[in-house]
């Protein structure tokens, strides 16, 4: 229903915030200046203890600096109190004094038609709900025993059971007075002039409530109790409430966890969000049955500056991530990007869950690798770089995928990362910077001075910055242990077939390594450790074996030796690839910004190299501390050190 945006101002100039929000708030009356119209109170969206809401009489808007909450009066009484638009703007005139403009009676049924569909799918929310505890729900409330799923997470996300009959929601629906034509637009029936009876869409499946960002029922999700069926899941239709590609499943509740930890994960589905969930990840959301949408995305930037995606591993999560690294590329600006994080072995959440517990679940989100190394590694796994030609092609179809970015300050940072990476991968030399169309020449040294000495005047803080070493020797530890860990505990390969094959090993040996490792795990489907060490020392690679150990016993990387348990190993793998992607990436940060202070010695791009440089450091010698960590080998530590 439309109203005259004057008539809408109208009411605003009439009706004060602060009046409004104040029948159900308390402001705090050490923050609030009541005679400038600034008003501060404990959130009334989301539990806090200190006041972070702010209301502004003067501009007639609220904005709450914890869980992001802003608006006006309308956007408060329809988002809070879940007052229709239209009954929110009659109320508020009303207040105010104004008589309503007439509208037509088309407007007024298309708004009671609305509103009488929320109703219809409430009740039919409660319906499976009840069913769900009823006798014949045991089936479903078996089926969901077995995915761990408890009473208390069947009731935090409303789960219900559709019964296995064709009439069971029809017949309830239409004792509470609903038309079967109502039915049909809620898309909770099929009818039509070929059927004869109307009957239920949803039959003998478990049941998941699909909710708008208010926490209203729009559509349902139903997840198949057998084998048989046609559709394993099955999503309402689109109908007046429901555009599936405008919506995320858990938005309602995810959305203020996530703005509280500045992070929001995007999963494939349901069950897949009730995994995360129960992993500690509450602000988990999942796109319903589809490919990410752009509207969905928007959804997600809206939220956190870099959401990220997390997806199965297998062909199909590598097919829909790379679905979703190209939608995003055009969209990508200042500050908003994405991440990417994936399971292992072909896992999803819940699977990863089971095998490994919460840590491992949420070790796998800490790993989230960014954009821009996603985009450069399936680059390199598709194309073909035999001949000059070919590296030709492949160097002008990347640089051609990154012009479709919109932003040109991201396009350009994009393309000076990638350039570098080209620089690194066909063994170039950096460009020499130009001035006024010549190749700048290079300033003339002092014995002992550096290029940038020379350029500019700088403290004795960056002198020591300059001359600090590379942080290279963690990076090639952590790859030499990565390669031991697999050498030793070998069954653990295939769960971590992705995670190797693409780790950057750094030094040649350990390439040489990996390749025969994978080369003996891709024909055998179980390997022991003796014949595949006896392997690699037949093709001379014992005294890097050798090295290995030693620098392993070193270390006291117990996990690595092959007595070490199963478990620890795992979780020590796991936590040694999670801290080496992280240190790569921050290193190729580190160099671009190195590359970008040698350009153009400016204090931000001084602090930019200052920062990355600190966080490599802290990498160094460090470890996640893991709780339990060592209990199955019989040690009383928690640490790898």
């Amino acid at each position: 229903m439309r109203f005259p945006p004057s008539f809408l101002d109208d009411i605003r100039n009439r009706v004060t915030v602060s009046s409004v929000i104040g029948r159900k708030v308390a402001w705090d009356r050490r923050k609030t200046n009541a005679a400038k119209g600034d008003y501060w109170a404990c959130c009334p969206f989301h539990g806090e203890k200190s006041p972070s809401f702010h209301a502004d009489d003067r501009q007639g808007r609220y904005y709450c600096f914890g869980c992001k909450a802003s608006g006006d009066i309308f956007t408060y009484l329809v988002e809070k109190e879940g007052v229709p638009f239209p009954e929110a703007v009659a109320q508020l005139a009303q207040e105010a004094g104004l008589p309503l403009p007439q509208v037509s009676e088309a407007d007024v049924q298309r708004e009671k038609q609305r509103t009488s569909l929320y109703e219809i799918m409430d009740i039919s929310a409660k319906f499976f709900q009840g069913e769900l505890q009823a006798a014949r729900g045991a089936k479903a409330r078996g089926y969901l025993s077995d995915r761990g799923l408890s009473g208390a997470v069947q009731t935090q996300f409303s789960l219900g059971y559709a019964p296995d009959d064709r009439s069971a929601l029809r017949s309830h629906l239409a004792d509470k007075g609903v038309t079967v034509e109502q039915m049909a637009e809620a898309g909770l029936v099929i009818a039509g002039p070929d059927v004869p009876v109307a009957y239920d869409r949803f039959r003998d499946r478990v049941m998941f409530p699909i909710r708008d960002g208010r926490g209203r029922v729009i559509a349902f999700g139903g997840r198949a109790l057998r084998a048989d069926v046609p559709a394993k899941y099955l999503n309402s239709p689109e109908t007046p409430l429901f555009h599936k590609g405008d919506v995320l499943y858990n938005f309602d509740k995810a959305r203020g966890l996530a703005h509280d930890k500045g992070e929001i994960i995007a999963v494939e589905g349901y069950v897949d969000v009730i995994a995360m969930t129960r992993a500690g990840l509450g602000h988990a959301v999942a796109p319903l049955g589809t490919a990410l949408t752009e509207h969905q995305l928007a959804l997600l930037w809206k939220t956190v500056p870099e959401p990220t995606l997390c997806f199965d591993g297998d062909s199909a999560g590598l097919k829909a991530a790379y679905r979703a690294l190209d939608l995003s590329l055009p969209l990508l600006k200042a500050g908003h990007s994405l991440k990417f994080a994936f399971l292992p072995g072909g896992q999803d959440p819940d699977d990863l869950l089971k095998a490994e517990g919460p840590e491992a679940v949420r070790a796998v989100v800490a790993a989230a690798e960014p954009l821009v190394q996603v985009l450069w590694r399936r680059a390199l796994d598709e194309n073909d770089r035999a001949t000059p030609e070919r590296k030709a092609l492949f160097e002008r179809d990347l640089k051609s995928l990154i012009n479709t970015i919109g932003d040109e300050s991201v396009k350009k940072h994009y393309l000076a990362d990638v350039q570098g990476r080209l620089n690194e991968l066909f063994g170039r030399a950096a460009p020499a910077r130009r001035a006024g169309g010549f190749v700048a020449r290079p300033p003339r040294l002092k014995p002992g001075q550096k290029a940038w000495e020379a350029q500019l005047p700088v403290s004795a803080g960056l002198r020591n910055l300059a001359a600090a070493p590379a942080a290279t020797t963690a990076a090639e530890r952590r790859a030499g242990m990565i390669t031991l860990a697999l050498v030793n505990h070998p069954e653990l390969l295939h769960a971590f077939w992705a995670e190797f094959s693409g780790a950057e090993l750094i030094l040649p040996e350990l390439d040489s390594v990996r390749t025969l490792i994978l080369e003996v795990g891709s024909s055998e489907e179980s390997l022991e450790t003796a014949a595949l060490r006896n392997h690699l020392l037949s093709r001379g690679f014992g005294q890097v074996l050798a090295r290995l150990e030693r620098q392993a016993k070193n270390l006291n990387e117990w996990h690595l030796s092959p007595a070490a348990a199963a478990d620890d190993a795992r979780t020590g793998l796991r936590q040694m690839l999670a801290l080496h992607h992280k240190a790569i990436t921050l290193d190729r940060e580190l160099k671009a910004a190195e590359a970008a202070f040698a350009n153009d010695m400016t204090e931000e791009n001084q602090r930019a190299v200052l920062a990355l440089r600190d966080q490599v450091m802290s990498l160094d010698g460090r470890e996640a501390v893991i709780e339990g960590f060592g209990a199955a080998s019989g040690r009383k530590t928690n640490e790898v050190t």
